[in-house]
């Protein structure tokens, strides 16, 4: 049975147990939400290391990190590194983007590492494979795309990236109506160049019951990508982008006729004040499945710190609705991220979420601010570290720049305000 499946049965399995124990919440609540699709618990019945998490309605809001070789840099080692440095800084989930190199051995090992849940895009190495063996991509059969699916799921990956909205149809919309950036996304972008060479529609989208047969088989949940995002603030929340939102609407419900668990990718480039209508959107065109965004980008002039235009985009979706951050890292749009690039990418999204949780009304969130406060109050640094979302760098800052008074910082010093005053608030 899937998550779902249970829900829908009554059943609370054993990784719903975890995720409402991490998420301090009553377990029946949190089937009821899966039972409606609303939250998903991506667990692979073969990823056995599984810390399981939950995507959705009611619960925390989650990051994700990408990870994963590239054909110009392939070091599988340094991506375990980048793995467990995703983790160690608070990511919930881990994609390999794996294009590079020994791709089977790579997501092996992650997957055999891993305590969170991994996801991956496998028509990036159903293409690799297709030209390594026969030249082009255009050489890519269907029978290859739904063999590297199965091959990556009977390993353990937990939850999918399938670009199964972006139709012929929305292919000609996109064309007509005419854009700056065209298709930035790369499974979108591969998928595209098929199908125009063959003349035919998204294998993904055609032979859909085939994917919801290997999905249910493992529990496997299908994160149902934007092939059509935009990639940049002018082409945000255009026909084309709402065009594949409606198609994957139409799929989710599909998905979940069969028991398989759902989310929703979403863009990309947005200004600020179009993401709460995109978050409205998706949740009004995909009954309220889980929404899973990248960033969204409040500026496209943020090279070398996109993380933080990332973060800003990250924080306002989550407020709106938003479920899941994909984070961004300071060489998004420059190069594949460095080991430091990868935890700086973590840190600030988790940033993100945890204010979007406070202005959500997150318990948890909330506490943990005031635990904090307290501390700066009565200048318990100890506890102040310990509060902190990188507790790694603070400890460092404050230890190469030591005060002469331990009990304050370097910026007031012996004129810290709090301790002026402190003796007059607490008589």
């Amino acid at each position: 049975m899937t998550q779902l499946s249970s829900a829908r049965a009554g059943i609370i399995t054993p990784e719903m147990k975890i995720v409402a124990q991490k998420e301090d919440i009553d377990v029946h609540s949190l089937m009821d939400n899966i039972a409606k699709g609303r939250v998903v618990i991506p667990a692979n019945i073969n990823h056995k290391k599984l810390s399981p998490c939950g995507i959705g309605e009611g619960l925390s809001i989650k990051v994700n990190a990408n990870i994963g070789t590239s054909s110009d840099h392939a070091d599988i080692d340094e991506e375990l590194e980048k793995m467990q440095v995703a983790i160690d800084a608070g990511a919930d989930a881990v994609m390999d983007l794996s294009t590079g190199g020994d791709i089977n051995a790579c997501r092996k090992k992650i997957i055999d590492a891993s305590t969170a849940p991994i996801g991956t895009v496998p028509i990036y190495q159903a293409v690799v494979e297709a030209i390594n063996s026969r030249g082009g991509v255009i050489h890519l059969t269907v029978d290859k795309i739904f063999e590297v699916i199965e091959t990556q799921v009977a390993e353990g990956v937990d939850f999918i990236t399938v670009h199964c909205g972006l139709t012929r149809a929305a292919l000609g919309m996109l064309k007509r109506q005419g854009r700056i950036t065209n298709i930035v996304s790369r499974g979108g972008a591969l998928l595209t160049t098929w199908m125009l060479h063959h003349d035919k529609e998204n294998p993904l989208y055609e032979n859909y019951d085939r994917l919801l047969e290997i999905a249910k088989k493992y529990d496997v949940t299908l994160s149902l990508g934007d092939g059509l995002r935009p990639g940049c603030l002018a082409d945000a929340t255009d026909r084309a982008q709402i065009h594949e939102l409606m198609t994957l609407g139409e799929l989710t419900e599909a998905a979940w006729a069969q028991d398989v668990q759902v989310m929703i990718e979403g863009p990309g480039h947005v200004p600020l004040n179009q993401i709460r209508a995109n978050i409205m959107l998706e949740k009004q065109l995909c009954k309220n499945a889980p929404f899973y965004v990248l960033g969204p980008l409040v500026t496209d002039i943020a090279a070398g710190h996109d993380h933080v235009a990332c973060a800003i985009g990250g924080a306002v979706a989550g407020e709106a609705g938003a479920d899941f951050l994909c984070y961004v890292t300071p060489s998004e749009h420059l190069s594949l991220p460095t080991i430091d690039d990868v935890r700086e990418g973590v840190i600030v999204t988790k940033i993100a979420a945890h204010a979007a949780d406070i202005a959500r009304g997150n318990r948890g969130a909330i506490e943990r601010d005031r635990r904090m406060a307290e501390a700066r109050r009565n200048l318990d640094w100890e506890t102040q570290m310990q509060c902190a979302l990188d507790p790694v760098k603070a400890r460092r800052v404050r230890g190469e720049n030591p005060p002469g008074e331990s009990d304050v910082c370097t910026m007031c010093g012996k004129f810290c305000a709090i301790k002026q005053v402190r003796e007059y608030f607490n008589s």
